[in-house]
Order: C-alpha cells, then sequence, then structure tokens
C-alpha cells in the first residue's frame, strides 16, 4: 500500500469513527442511518459500473464488476424505500447484510489460509465478529423491538470496521517494490 493510500485508510477509519459518534448521539439516528447505507452503496454501485466501463470490461472475469455494480445500486435504492416501513424489517435487512459480510469474511481467510496468506487471521477474526455482533443484534432485537437497537448495532459495527482499518493501515505490505 503506498503511503497516499494509508492517509487514505486512516482518514477514513477517523471519519467512520466521528460518524458512529454522531450517530450516537443523535435523537433519531435511524435516517441517518438509511441515508448512509443508502449513499455508500450507490456510491459504491457507480464506482464498480465506472470500473467495468472503463477497463474491467476488457479482462477476463470482468463482467462481475458489472453484476456487482448493478446489484449495489438497487440494494442501495432498495434501501432509501424502507424508511416507511416497520423498524424490525430495517434490523433484519442489516442483520442479514452483517451475517453475509461476516460468512464471506471467514471464506475468504480460509481461502487466504489455504495460500499461506500471513493476514488470514485477522479476517477470520473480522468475520467471526461479525456474526456475533449480528446475532447478538437479532436476539436483542427480538427482545426489545425498537430502532435503538438499530444504531447501536450499526454503530458498533462502525467502530470495528475503522478499526480494523486504521490497522490494516499500519501493516507492512506483502509487495516488493523496487526502486531504479
Amino acid at each position: 500500500m503506498t503511503k497516499f493510500g494509508r492517509i487514505k485508510n486512516i482518514l477514513a477509519g477517523l471519519f467512520m469513527i466521528a460518524m458512529g459518534v454522531v450517530l450516537l448521539t443523535m435523537r433519531n439516528g435511524y435516517g441517518v442511518i438509511i441515508l448512509v447505507l443508502c449513499v455508500s452503496m450507490v456510491a459504491y454501485g457507480i464506482k464498480s459500473l465506472t470500473n467495468y466501463f472503463t477497463m474491467s470490461r476488457h479482462m477476463v472475469g470482468g463482467n462481475m464488476m458489472l453484476f456487482i455494480g448493478i446489484l449495489a445500486i438497487d440494494a442501495g435504492l432498495f434501501t432509501v424505500t424502507l424508511s416507511n416501513i416497520p423498524h424490525i424489517f430495517v434490523i433484519l435487512y442489516l442483520i442479514g447484510g452483517n451475517i453475509f459480510e461476516g460468512v464471506i469474511g471467514i471464506l475468504r481467510a480460509f481461502e487466504e489460509k489455504r495460500m499461506e496468506a500471513p493476514s488470514w487471521q485477522l479476517k477470520l477474526g473480522t468475520g467471526i465478529i461479525s456474526i456475533v455482533l449480528s446475532a447478538a443484534a437479532f436476539v436483542l432485537g427480538a427482545i426489545v423491538r425498537s430502532a435503538d437497537i438499530m444504531v447501536y448495532v450499526y454503530c458498533a459495527g462502525l467502530f470495528y470496521s475503522a478499526i480494523v482499518r486504521i490497522a490494516s493501515s499500519f501493516r507492512k505490505t506483502a509487495v516488493v517494490y523496487i526502486r531504479p
């Protein structure tokens, strides 16, 4: 990772921590979370589509970027429609997303372990924590049935992601740079 990439990751992590603190101090963080989820998924979808139309369509397997971009934009626009339905459905939507992210993280960690990559334990821990956090949110959401649970779970995930992002910025890169 370049120095600019490290600085960008650290700033993004600090922004995520600040956003989590703001969400915790707000009275109605539910609407803001829906807005943040919508904007982030649509932005990721646009980034994936831009990547596809500029470069990935000429690569082997580049069609996957097209599908990811379309699905991300669709999920982002679907998130906007969730603001008028009961909070429990949004909590389930958030929990489902976290469980999916955790399972993907665990599968990637096992793949990296098979390839003897040094950072597989961090991905495994991230996946497990994501699933445990989702299970705790499901249990608390079933007991309390409040939108505040969603805010707390989202902020906890945001803080954890920010810490992992900042920590990964300080890891040494595995790429060898050769200076001319």
